[in-house]
């Protein structure tokens, strides 16, 4: 379905030197500098799959994303989803792509829903009966019954980001491209759009490439991430097994009885030491076991209390970046 082999791309941007004299020499004499946003990236994702695209700002996600949809040409390297090259073949290409763009809207702002839907009829030349069975089954999955009479101006943010899937979705695309979707969304609006977006990639049989900062999202909808980091392609794997990796990095808090200054457990080190309150981390060779650790303790203390702190999502996506340095 999608195939990325080899991709780079350079930008050529124009730099000048510090203060008035630079800024009048560069007047006359331009000075240039290369930039790599991306460098070599090559992955494969199959038909009806859904994948997590991550990482930091800058790293190169947004370029691979627009080379993708055909907006920019690689200066190296080739493209190929759904048998099409996204740039050559731009205007056969677009027929089988849709986009939701988090920050960006592809609907008019203060035309009822089903005005805008008429208007992305036409744009991609729907015939009238593809259309209304596509407006049917969009209606159902969505539940946009009550929204199409409404402009987005009338709208929440979660019933905007639905009216959004189901435009993106109404010339029945092989391929969803979803940019930050449920960025500014609340908890609950979250769970929906989640929700709705794992009901298109069942029911519809599209592939989805998902980029994101939130980590929740990714493990509501996929377990495989492609990480990008300074236009690299870093990991290509299971989400389950970056969490499995990180999963001995914890903390430990302790409540004693007894307030100890030179408190010490073989093999754990000691994070933070407060009257009545000790948190420790294992050592790097330690193989933590809450019921061996547990006994360490109470074989020299006066345990009161006892919690595990694991990472958090967030917190094992920074872990992952520090080890690639992104």
């Amino acid at each position: 379905m999608i195939e990325l082999k080899s991709i780079s791309k350079q930008y050529k941007v124009t730099v000048r030197d510090k203060g008035l004299k630079g800024a009048i020499k560069s007047m006359f004499v331009r000075k240039y500098k290369t930039i790599d946003a991306l460098c070599d990236v090559s992955f494969k994702i199959d038909d009806g799959e859904i994948v997590g695209y991550i990482g930091p700002n800058g790293a190169g996600k947004s370029t691979t994303i627009k080379i993708m949809c055909g907006i920019l040409a690689p200066t190296s390297g080739e493209c190929v989803v759904n048998g099409y090259d996204p740039m050559k073949q731009r205007k056969s290409y677009v027929k089988h792509i849709g986009a939701v763009f988090g920050q960006r809207s592809n609907l008019s702002w203060d035309l009822p829903i089903i005005d805008s839907f008429e208007l992305l009829k036409e744009i991609y030349r729907i015939s009238d009966e593809d259309y209304n069975t596509n407006l049917k089954s969009l209606t159902e999955i969505l539940e946009l019954e009550e929204l199409l009479n409404k402009p987005p101006r009338q709208m929440s943010l979660g019933q905007r980001m639905k009216c959004e899937l189901a435009g993106a979705m109404l010339h029945n695309p092989k391929v969803l491209f979803l940019d930050e979707p449920t960025i500014g969304l609340d908890s609950t609006s979250k769970l929906v759009v989640r929700d709705m977006i794992k009901s298109i990639n069942n029911k519809m049989n599209v592939t989805v490439i998902l980029t994101t900062h939130d980590m929740n999202d990714i493990e509501a909808l996929t377990n495989r991430v492609i990480l990008i980091g300074k236009g690299k392609l870093l990991y290509d794997g299971s989400f389950n097994n970056i969490k499995n990796k990180y999963r001995d990095k914890i903390t430990i808090d302790l409540e004693l009885y007894d307030e100890i200054s030179d408190f010490a457990i073989d093999g754990y080190e000691v994070v933070n030491n407060t009257p009545g309150k000790i948190t420790v981390k294992p050592c790097k060779d330690t193989k933590f076991n809450i019921i061996d650790f547990t006994q360490q303790v109470y074989g020299k203390y006066n345990l009161k209390d006892i919690n595990v702190n694991h990472l958090n999502l967030e917190e094992i996506i920074y872990e992952l970046y520090k080890e690639y340095n992104v």
